[in-house]
């Protein structure tokens, strides 16, 4: 552990190659002090434009937007760079893939390699995808080929509301050390010692007493109050923003873990489940900032797009209206969502549109900063919450369009509990648009559009009986109006002929086709599913699930007619192994390979190094 000031590395994080294009490339990465920053693109004439944030005595987050002198940047080929800190040459030999000088990185237009996956939890027991991803791209740059020209990760970055008790004592600690500053305190009785805190914290996180819940539940007859923070693992919910900065940073930089000391974390309570957590959780946190340096190295060559998903604020956020209500009308509830968006945008949103949108909430966010390096964000939360335009476009081909399901949903307003859509009608009206006049697209939405039918006819039983919380009902067909008029797109003759789903969000993997019953259009759909990055389904659960499914949903079942998606014809395909199955519960982040813009290969890439392949003639 880094006691000292002047022993902190000037580099906390990065560099992370994000939004690329031939009009500027976004690069972003963290210091140790206020810097002059610079990228240059060997072979390129170049400029940089900065943009610093200071969030601590010791951390300041940098954006480098690269853009052309004269041309513009060439596409789809090796773009070597270099960085400069305060005019100095950084070593870049950590972020080199094997013979290879510098890092480098491709801005795409003909898309042809694509890793996606969703749903990294740094103390899940499975080994991090990501680690293998950066492993298989290294084979890829060794062989003098591109590889992988995007990283999308779909939701699930962090894992705000489930977090390991030694994970939160080295948060404190990286607090301390980089001096990130805070916020003013909440109207909450948490215990003053952070160990004190370990295992506890949803005793002291907002509930609505059972007085004022709906006298339709069982919760009011069973008088039992209702969290606000519905995660059953919220005992080390983060809370405060500083808490959400060293999250991010304990997830994305192996650097930050050298500024802690990990091994030295100790439970200090007299409780034997508690400790057996605690020396499990510790164990998995090691294996995973080992793997780090790994991931740093993907991160410096490859584009990499994001896009939030729930537990990136907080388990089941914006599931119903009644959530939402119960979250606004509690200042320290809405305030731990404000944080968790917040640090979405620093560390993850800003880098999705290069600043071409999200820097208007760079200086309400500046300004928020009051007398003794403490935030205020009250003035601020009001810009956050009036901003539109987390979802995003590329304009490659085929053409990326990255949905935002978690900020625009269609509220049930005659039922306040029943779930969400997960677009509302106008947001569903641009989808739509953007699906017209292009012969294939690619749609990130966060969770499958079309997903497993016994698994959604389950979490509808759990709807009726009123406990939408306990189960995610976050699917597509879980609201009458979303689904019908998203399936309407799908089925309009002007649709692309080839549309690629890429989804994650329920901790297994799948690759569905997807057709329309009736019409002439000679359109197919394909819903992807890769999840988890780092997490994993119960693997007994998912075999039963997986069978269940087979024999209740068959291609003859007259059960198909009884759900929404009955005009469209869903074909599950198996793997190509010894297994053939349909659902892969294993840890693993997704190959997508395209030839003219099709689908030609799904394969999954999974934590221990082994690929998956699914067949994607036969189903």
């Amino acid at each position: 552990m880094m006691t000292k000031t002047g022993q902190l590395p000037i580099l906390l994080m990065g560099p992370m190659v994000r939004r690329a294009e031939q009009a500027g490339v976004c690069i972003q990465f963290a210091t140790s002090k206020p810097a002059n920053c610079r990228i240059d693109l060997i072979n390129n004439e170049s400029y940089s434009e900065q943009q610093s944030i200071a969030l601590g005595e010791h951390l300041f987050l940098h954006f480098v937007v690269i853009k052309p002198i004269n041309e513009q940047f060439p596409l789809d080929t090796q773009l070597p760079y270099a960085l400069f800190i305060d005019g100095k040459s950084i070593d870049s030999s950590p972020w080199c893939f094997e013979n290879q000088p510098t890092p480098a990185f491709v801005i795409p237009n003909k898309l042809t390699d694509i890793l996606h996956g969703s749903c990294r939890n740094a103390h899940h027991p499975a080994k991090d995808s990501l680690v293998s991803a950066s492993k298989w791209q290294n084979t890829q740059r060794s062989k003098n080929e591109q590889g992988a020209q995007l990283l999308l990760l779909s939701g699930d970055q962090v894992y705000a509301d489930d977090v390991a008790g030694p994970m939160l004592l080295v948060i404190y600690q990286l607090i301390d050390q980089l001096g990130i500053y805070k916020e003013q305190p909440l109207e909450l009785a948490l215990p003053s010692d952070i160990n004190e805190q370990l295992y506890n914290r949803h005793h002291f996180l907002p509930k609505t007493p059972w007085q004022n819940r709906s006298k339709l539940g069982v919760g009011y007859w069973l008088k039992k109050d209702e969290p606000h923070f519905s995660s059953v693992k919220a005992y080390n919910h983060l809370i405060y923003f500083e808490e959400y900065i060293a999250l991010y940073l304990l997830n994305f930089s192996a650097v930050a873990w050298a500024c802690v000391d990990l091994e030295k974390t100790q439970y200090t309570e007299q409780n034997n489940k508690n400790q057996t957590i605690f020396n499990a959780e510790k164990t998995a946190l090691i294996d995973y900032a080992e793997g780090l340096s790994e991931v740093e190295r993907l991160f410096a060559n490859v584009s990499t797009l994001m896009m939030f998903d729930d537990h990136d604020v907080t388990d089941d956020w914006n599931l119903t209206a009644g959530w939402e209500q119960a979250i606004s009308q509690n200042k320290s509830s809405k305030r731990i969502v404000s944080n968790g968006l917040a640090s979405y945008w620093l560390f993850q949103g800003i880098g999705n549109d290069a600043l071409t949108k999200t820097s208007a909430l760079i200086q309400p966010f500046k300004d928020s900063l009051v007398d003794e390096d403490v935030w205020q964000f009250k003035a601020f939360d009001k810009s956050l919450h009036e901003f539109n335009y987390w979802h995003y476009e590329l304009t490659t081909t085929p053409k990326v369009v990255v949905l935002d399901t978690r900020t625009h949903r269609w509220r049930n307003e005659s039922n306040f509990n029943e779930p969400s859509g997960l677009l509302d009608w106008a947001r569903l009206t641009d989808l739509e648009e953007s699906l017209l006049s292009h012969e294939q697209v690619i749609i990130v939405s966060p969770a499958p559009v079309f997903g497993v039918k016994s698994i959604e006819a389950i979490q509808a039983m759990f709807n009726i009986c009123g406990q939408p919380l306990m189960v995610d009902v976050e699917n597509w067909m879980a609201h009458e109006g979303s689904a019908k008029k998203l399936l309407d797109t799908f089925r309009r003759t002007d649709t692309p002929n080839e549309t690629l789903i890429l989804s994650g969000d329920v901790h297994y993997s799948f690759c569905f086709s997807v057709q329309k019953r009736f019409g002439d259009h000679p359109n197919r759909i394909w819903q992807l599913t890769a999840s988890g990055i780092k997490n994993e389904f119960p693997r007994k659960l998912i075999n039963v699930l997986d069978k269940l499914d087979s024999i209740l949903y068959g291609p003859k079942s007259p059960l198909n007619f009884f759900t929404k998606r009955w005009h469209m014809e869903v074909d599950k395909h198996q793997t190509i192994d010894e297994g053939q199955k349909y659902l892969v519960s294993d840890s693993a982040i997704s190959l997508i390979t395209l030839e003219q813009g099709n689908l030609s290969r799904y394969q999954l890439i999974h934590g221990d190094g082994h690929l998956t392949e699914f067949d994607l003639e036969h189903n």
